[in-house]
């Protein structure tokens, strides 16, 4: 997700965080929060192409899986808009859920963000030159999703080339832990992106992993999210804009799908839940409109929300989010 951008991700052992606060202390005793209604729309159907890869619990591992040791709070999706305010979003509901605005002491604008087991969100803020519009500078602070308070100081400083991104968090092979990896956003329609990386638990530096491949992806911007079962898949702005799972260890997009009609747009975020993707797209100057994507039947639904009032350039689940549907 990201304003005119792309997007990021990080970690291993689960600490999650937004981007929102609302001026007090920092809290990161999450217990979830309340919500707000958005905009709907009725079914625009269209064909979604082989999602034979991304068919619910297919592929992945571990006995840390969604929902356990969860708390109901960290099942939820998060999104972000470029007012700097913190939502929940309920999707069977087709509900946001407003939670206060990001308490982060920056000139910066927010750009994305992703949310760990803890339900805490990181949220990435980039600082750009106002007359060129180069960005200069980017960072990532952590955020309560109970209120959207913010830590004091950032977690991550980031280096050039990733001032800007697309994250999410990943289950680790075996289970073990989470990783938050992130892309850096290039040009949109450009090839400038470096591709996909990793922030290490340890030093909070960027640990580049490779460029996209093969070349249709490579230096492409993306969003990413990721899912319990150890899954990582990004949202290209491409044209067609395009949904592919990624190998974490070398960048390689597999069964990508066109996301037919869904224009290329301007703001963008991502999220996983419950055995569908929901693309959050604003062309233009425009309020997001949010695209839902269902891998196993193929169905692509772009009118599932029009004009929600705002505009997303962040959306962050964790690695606690239902794999299938809600019985």
């Amino acid at each position: 997700m990201k304003l005119f951008w792309g997007c990021l991700s990080l970690l291993t052992i689960g600490l999650a965080v937004g981007c929102s606060a609302t001026g007090g202390g920092s809290k990161f005793d999450n217990e979830g929060g309340s919500s707000g209604d958005g905009g709907s729309g009725s079914g625009n159907q269209g064909g979604g192409g082989d999602g034979g890869g991304f068919i619910p619990g297919a592929g992945g591992s571990g006995a840390f899986g969604p929902g356990d040791d969860c708390s109901d709070a960290a099942k939820l999706i998060y999104v972000l808009s470029d007012a700097n305010e913190l939502y929940s979003f309920d999707p069977p509901a087709k509900k946001f859920t407003y939670i206060g605005a990001l308490g982060c002491q920056t000139t910066m604008m927010p750009n994305s963000m992703a949310v760990d087991r803890e339900a805490v969100a990181w949220v990435n803020y980039v600082e750009s030159d106002p007359f060129l519009g180069d960005d200069t500078a980017g960072v990532i602070y952590k955020v309560s999703t109970k209120d959207a308070s913010c830590q004091p100081a950032p977690t991550v400083q980031l280096p050039s080339s990733w001032y800007r991104l697309g994250m999410g968090f990943s289950t680790n092979e075996g289970g073990m832990g989470e990783t938050l990896y992130v892309t850096g956003t290039g040009t949109i329609g450009g090839t400038d992106s470096p591709g996909l990386g990793k922030i290490n638990p340890l030093t909070f530096g960027v640990e580049p992993v490779a460029n996209f491949s093969p070349g249709t992806f490579k230096g492409q911007s993306a969003e990413l999210t990721g899912t319990g079962d150890g899954r990582l898949f990004g949202y290209f702005t491409t044209s067609p804009v395009q949904v592919g799972q990624i190998d974490k260890t070398n960048g390689a997009v597999t069964k990508p799908v066109p996301i037919t009609g869904l224009e290329t747009p301007s703001a963008w975020a991502f999220s996983f839940w419950g055995g569908s993707f929901y693309l959050y797209a604003a062309a233009g100057l425009s309020n997001s409109n949010v695209t839902k994507y269902d891998p196993t039947t193929g169905n692509i639904d772009n009118a599932y929300m029009s004009d929600i009032g705002f505009r997303i350039v962040g959306a962050g689940v964790s690695t606690c989010a239902p794999l299938e549907p809600p019985k």
